[in-house]
């Protein structure tokens, strides 16, 4: 039997992380032994000295950071290509599914086209606001003050730099890192448990607005199925054209447009959807599913296997981001989520169920 390996992937992801070296780091777990594939341990003690006795100037990184954080917020309400796109779509599908989809199809004023326009704004103005939400959200700022604990640096499972054996400092910003922290090169500055930075939104997905990022895109998916549905339904309804002499040539103009938006927008939508649900049933960021690829690999080329450390199980996965009460799940609360500091690990579930015994 292969010996089973539990790794701790802090990745070095190019297009968000401009912390050099410092977050390509690995830890295994091989049964009871915990090996570093870069045979770093005996510097820990090193490393922890330096953590407790070299400690940043928390003065000047308060002030730098709440000079940053007044920088990010000019930057959010700053003009966004990208944003302007995004909210031009959402109020162009919803024009046009109200106006000419369920007009054409059902009449407004009919009881079909009420329900329908009712639960279709209802859709939309869930989309436009966890879109806010998802926009103004601070998706969670490392404290100046923060310190690795001893806890934390006695765990079998931790995050230290790969070269030298130092605690995760960002030189960037000055400051540790805490697990699963990254620094962001467009915000310039650390993202707590940072999946990616989304030009979409004009912000990073972390910690505190991956929930409403989630809740947004699952919103967005099922409007343009909806949309896309009245839109088939308009289409075929109107067979020939009814009033093709007085405004046929112009609905078919918005018959094309919305079918060529609607269409590859609810791929693409759909794609993201079933791929950030696939990272929530692993408890993995973007960044953790890239270079757990090469931690699998490294893995099984030292005849181990490879197990994510935060990998609590799929329900405890599910509920580590949507919460615990079901019937929040669609709505954007985040009460549960806790600092970002810390986060449980397989390692925690096991020594909790080993001592109970």
């Amino acid at each position: 039997m292969k010996p089973v390996l539990t790794a701790l992937v802090l990745p070095n992801n190019n297009n968000n992380d401009d912390d050099d070296d410092d977050d390509d780091n690995y830890r295994f777990k091989n049964n009871d032994n915990y090996k570093d594939i870069s045979s770093i341990i005996p510097n820990l003690g090193t490393s922890l000295s330096r953590a407790f006795t070299e400690t940043p100037s928390f003065s000047r990184n308060a002030g730098a950071s709440a000079a940053m954080s007044e920088k990010t917020k000019q930057r959010r309400l700053t003009f966004s290509l990208a944003v302007t796109v995004v909210v031009s779509a959402i109020a162009y599908i919803y024009l046009s599914t109200m106006f000419v989809f369920i007009d054409q199809w059902f009449g407004l004023l009919s009881s079909p086209g009420i329900i329908n326009a009712v639960v279709f704004t209802s859709l939309a103005a869930m989309c436009s606001f966890t879109y806010r939400s998802a926009i103004s959200t601070d998706p969670g700022r490392v404290p100046s003050t923060f310190m690795p604990d001893v806890e934390d640096f006695q765990s079998p499972i931790h995050e230290i730099k790969r070269k030298g054996g130092d605690l995760r400092y960002c030189q960037k910003c000055s400051h540790y890192k805490p697990p699963r922290a990254h620094h962001c090169r467009v915000c310039k500055r650390c993202v707590l448990r940072m999946d990616h930075h989304c030009i979409w939104i004009n912000n990073c997905v972390g910690h505190a607005n991956y929930k409403v990022f989630i809740i947004f895109v699952m919103y967005a998916v099922i409007a343009c199925m909806y949309s896309l549905v009245l839109l088939v339904g308009s289409v075929v309804y109107d067979d020939g054209m009814r009033d093709e002499e007085k405004n046929g040539g112009s609905y078919r103009t918005v018959y094309v447009f919305s079918g060529l938006l609607l269409v590859p927008l609810s791929i693409a939508l759909c794609v993201l959807l079933g791929w950030h649900i696939y990272l929530i049933l692993h408890n993995k960021t973007t960044i953790e599913y890239h270079e757990g690829v090469r931690a699998l690999w490294l893995a099984e080329k030292g005849g181990s296997i490879y197990m994510h450390p935060y990998d609590l199980g799929p329900y405890e996965n599910l509920t580590s981001v949507l919460g615990p009460n079901i019937l929040s799940w669609l709505w954007p609360t985040a009460n549960h989520i806790g600092s970002g500091l810390k986060f449980p690990t397989v390692y925690d579930v096991t020594q909790c169920a080993t001592t109970s015994k």
